[in-house]
C-alpha cells in the first residue's frame, strides 16, 4: 500500500455543515459558517480582526493592497518560500529583495535584514517555515527601528507560537494557509490576520470588490456602491464549513501531528546522528505545530538517491521548491540582497518524510525503512 505524503483529517462533522450550509439555500461567502470560523479565529489568535480568503495567496495580495505597495518599492523576504510571498508584491509593481536563511530553523536570517534595507524599503515579510518560528524579538525591533510594516507569512503556522504566542499575531498583517497540504484544512481557503487596527476598514471593502457591502449589510448605509480597489477574495459558505469541522478539532490535530513528529524523533535521532544525517531541530522557544519532519542529506546526490528510494518502498516523500532567487521569475522580478549559502545547501538537500494529521500513520514502519535507506546509501557512498 501507498503512502501518502499528507492525509487531512475527517472531522464527524464536515458533511454536517456543508449540508447545514446547503440547507440555507445561500451558499456564497459571509453567513453563518464563514462568521463562526472567524469568531474562533479572532478567540484563540486575540486579532484585532480576522477575514476569511480563498487562499494564502490572496491574504498576501490584500496585504499589498492595504499597504499602498507600488512600483519603486521594495519587500525584503527570504528566497526559501513559495512563489506567492513575492507574487504578491509583484503584482503591484514592487520588487522582492531575497535574502539568505539561518540554518537552525530554516527562516530568514535576522543578520541579514538590516544590511539589505535600502530608502526604497518598504515591508519586510517573514515566513514561518514549516510552523516553526521566526526569531521574532530581533524582528519586531528591527520593523521599529527602520519604521517597516511586518507580514507575517504564516501559511502553515497555525496553532504554532513563539514564546506561547500564537504565530499571526505579531505581524501588522498576517496571512494563514487552509490548502490541502496543510495540517488544518478547507481544500483550498485561507485567512487574513489583521493586527493594526488602520487597516480594519479598507481590508473589509477590499475583501468585498472594492465596495462598502459590510457597511451596507449592518447598516450604516442605505446602499452600497464601488468605492476603492478589491477583488473577490471571500469564500464561500462551503468552504467555511468544511474549515469550521477542522477547526473544532484544530487541538487534536495538532496534538496527533506532535506525536508523530516526537516519534520520528526518537526513532530516528540517533541513527541519523551516527550518519551524518540532520534532523528537523527547532528552538525551545518555538512552539511549532510538527507541519513538517525533514531530514537533511550530506549532499544532494544522496538527497536524489533517498527520494527514489523511498518511492520504490511506496513512501511519498518531498523536497523543497527551487529557492526564488534561482527560479526563472525570481531572476527576472527581483534581487538578491545577500549571499544565498545555506539557501542553496538547504534546498539541495532537505527532504520531507510523510506527516498526517489523521489517526494511524505508519510512523514507526516509514521510520524503520528510513534507516535501511539510509544505511544502505550511505554504505554504498563510502564504497562498503
Amino acid at each position: 500500500m501507498k503512502i501518502p505524503f499528507s492525509v487531512p483529517y475527517r472531522s464527524v462533522s464536515e458533511l454536517e455543515y456543508i449540508s447545514d450550509a446547503l440547507a440555507i439555500g445561500n451558499t456564497a461567502g459571509g453567513g453563518l459558517q464563514t462568521k463562526w470560523c472567524v469568531d474562533w479565529l479572532e478567540k484563540l489568535t486575540g486579532a484585532k480582526k480576522v477575514l476569511l480568503t480563498n487562499s494564502a495567496t490572496d491574504a498576501l495580495e490584500m496585504s499589498a493592497l492595504l499597504l499602498g505597495i507600488e512600483k519603486g518599492d521594495e519587500i525584503i523576504m527570504p528566497s526559501f518560500t513559495f512563489s506567492s510571498s513575492a507574487n504578491a508584491f509583484i503584482l503591484q509593481g514592487a520588487k522582492p529583495v531575497f535574502i539568505d536563511i539561518e540554518g537552525q530553523t530554516l527562516n530568514i536570517d535576522p543578520d541579514l535584514i538590516i544590511k539589505a534595507i535600502t530608502s526604497n524599503t518598504k515591508a519586510l515579510l517573514i515566513v514561518h517555515y514549516a510552523g516553526v518560528a521566526c526569531d521574532m524579538e530581533r524582528i519586531l525591533k528591527i520593523c521599529k527601528d527602520y519604521s517597516l510594516f511586518l507580514i507575517e507569512d504564516a501559511a502553515p503556522s497555525l496553532m504554532a507560537t513563539s514564546h506561547s504566542k500564537y504565530l499571526g499575531t505579531f505581524g501588522d498583517l498576517s496571512c494563514i494557509s487552509f490548502h490541502a497540504s496543510k495540517n488544518i484544512v478547507a481544500g483550498e481557503g485561507g485567512a487574513l490576520i489583521i493586527n493594526n487596527s488602520d487597516f480594519i476598514e479598507r481590508a473589509k471593502v477590499i475583501l468585498e470588490k472594492g465596495t462598502n457591502r459590510d457597511q451596507f449589510l449592518n447598516g450604516v448605509v442605505d446602499k452600497y456602491s464601488w468605492v476603492d480597489i478589491g477583488s473577490s477574495y471571500v469564500p464561500s459558505e462551503i468552504t467555511s464549513a468544511y474549515l469550521r469541522s477542522q477547526l473544532e478539532y484544530a487541538h487534536d490535530i495538532t496534538s496527533n501531528r506532535i506525536n508523530y513528529w516526537n516519534q520520528y524523533k526518537f526513532n530516528l535521532e540517533e541513527s541519523c546522528l551516527e550518519l551524518g544525517v540532520r534532523l528537523s531541530n527547532p528552538p525551545t522557544s518555538a512552539g511549532h505545530n510538527a507541519h513538517a519532519f525533514f531530514l537533511l542529506m550530506p549532499n544532494a546526490e544522496l538527497q536524489r538517491k533517498f527520494i527514489e528510494y523511498m518511492q520504490r518502498r511506496q513512501i511519498t516523500c518531498a523536497s523543497h521548491y527551487v529557492p526564488l532567487h534561482n527560479s526563472k521569475a525570481g531572476l527576472r522580478y527581483g534581487e538578491i540582497g545577500s549571499q544565498m549559502n545555506v539557501t542553496e545547501i538547504t534546498y539541495s538537500r532537505l527532504v520531507r518524510l510523510p506527516m498526517w494529521s489523521q489517526k494511524e500513520m505508519p510512523v514507526d514502519y516509514i521510520s524503520k525503512v528510513v534507516i535501511d535507506n539510509l544505511k544502505l546509501l550511505l554504505l554504498n557512498a563510502r564504497g562498503g
